[in-house]
């Protein structure tokens, strides 16, 4: 059953005379564990319609590139597949997002979707839902809980978010499962689209053409639960302890598969606490997903200018950076010469190099990553400019509440004054030598 805090009706009327439900799906890039898709379902069961669910590939998403979109779109293969294979019929669109998901719309009886934080995701479904004539219905699906339902508010840090997200996690783990689809065998009432392939569709689309997709990582649910078994097999015992150290390997490497929704945080959770980890690897894990990712939604969702600078970045850093904005600074870089990886240190050209070549980067070196772009650079808002443009590119996590969430603490978001240091200020300081004192980080 689908937890009522999760469903909004937006467009509240009759259902007009239609052939089909569309579930317009978004950010859930998935068939399983997906409450939005269950509910349109339920809705077509309802109104004895066929489902149709369907896609729309733009290039109007912010610093989207050829990385992102393969990526993507062999996640959607993997959703084409199995959508076929329970008889519903899966459409894809390419062009304006906006005027595609009305065309889509154009003969349905009611319209679901799942839910994005951003700012461009909230004003797409904005301007969705003004064009409409049908009934309209948002589901929260890519959090655990309901973002209004854990908090009203922008929150200070995860201290003052845990016990609210973990008083009530319980209510929001139950598990969602797709009935028989009864139309199976029914002519579907729109032609579903031809299988897609990812790289040629990519080409066709991506404005950004010259960051490529990574051999390290495939898209999509498959390939993302095979990680989420390996990882609990293989490292999740020894998470509490080793998933700081960048030299360990002792990460889950779902970021990518939970950015662009390929796989549920409630199914995370749920295989987490069934395995037979340790009490404390589970719980270290589960504050990860179901803690700090959940902050970093509250923090888009209740912050507009969470990629801005003045809005991003907490007054008290501003004042502490602005009091040091004079300092002396060792080293200075242009942005070009960081994205390349060419800087004096050489942990932190490994660190960048990973991102450009892997699309990935371990948390503790991302933390890292940052406060040196801020040593190094003349300005904080330069700064915050650099780290943004370079993450959002290279990631495959990119374009991310985490991603935005990341970059804006390294500026004292979610964190607290700390002694005064030349440059820093009162904002936390990191150095090479603190890596090499916490970690077995070899001398280079």
């Amino acid at each position: 059953m689908i937890h009522k805090d999760r469903i909004r009706h937006l467009i509240a009327v009759p259902p007009k005379t239609g052939k089909y439900v569309l579930y317009w799906m978004q950010q859930a890039q998935r068939v399983d564990c997906n409450h939005a898709l269950c509910h349109a379902f339920e809705v077509a069961g309802e109104l004895a319609l066929p489902l149709v669910v369907g896609f729309v590939l733009t290039p109007e998403f912010p610093e989207s590139n050829f990385r992102h979109t393969v990526f993507m779109l062999e996640g959607i293969k993997d959703v084409q597949k199995k959508l076929k294979s329970l008889g519903i019929p899966f459409v894809i669109k390419t062009g304006p997002m906006v005027d595609s998901v009305l065309s889509l719309a154009e003969k349905a009886a009611w319209v679901v979707t799942d839910v994005g934080y951003l700012r461009i995701q909230r004003q797409w479904r904005a301007q969705v839902s003004k064009g409409l004539k049908c009934p309209y219905t948002e589901v929260e699906t890519d959090v655990i809980v309901p973002v209004s339902a854990a908090s009203t508010k922008e929150e200070y840090a995860a201290r003052t978010l845990r016990p609210k997200i973990m008083k009530q996690l319980d209510t929001y783990l139950c598990p969602v499962l797709l009935p028989e689809y009864p139309m199976k065998n029914a002519a579907p009432p729109v032609p579903p689209s031809d299988s897609i392939d990812p790289v040629k569709l990519a080409g066709q689309t991506a404005v950004t053409k010259n960051i490529l997709p990574v051999n390290t990582f495939r898209g999509g649910y498959t390939e993302a639960k095979a990680r989420l078994k390996r990882f609990i097999i293989e490292k999740l015992s020894d998470y509490d302890t080793l998933a700081r150290d960048p030299v360990a390997g002792c990460q889950s490497d779902l970021g990518p598969y939970l950015h662009f929704g390929q796989i549920s945080p409630v199914e995370i959770v749920r295989e987490i606490r069934a395995s037979s980890a340790p009490e404390a690897a589970r719980a270290a894990f589960i504050e990860q997903v179901a803690v700090r990712r959940e902050l970093a939604v509250n923090f888009v969702f209740y912050n507009p200018g969470y990629d801005q600078y003045e809005s991003a970045v907490p007054s008290w850093a501003k004042q502490t950076l602005f009091d040091h904005q004079e300092d002396p600074r060792p080293y200075l870089y242009p942005a070009d010469v960081l994205e390349q990886g060419k800087t004096h240190d050489p942990y932190w050209n490994a660190a960048q190099m990973e991102m450009v070549i892997f699309g990935k980067m371990h948390n503790y070196m991302r933390m890292y990553w940052g406060k040196k772009i801020m040593e190094w650079t003349r300005t904080p808002e330069e700064a915050f400019a650099i780290m943004l443009m370079l993450n959002n590119r290279y990631e495959l996590d990119g374009r991310d509440a985490n991603g935005f969430t990341g970059v804006a603490w390294c500026f004292g978001r979610h964190d607290r004054p700390w002694g005064e240091r030349p440059v820093f200020g009162n904002v936390r300081y990191m150095n090479a030598e603190g890596l090499k004192r916490k970690f077995a980080i070899p001398n280079m």
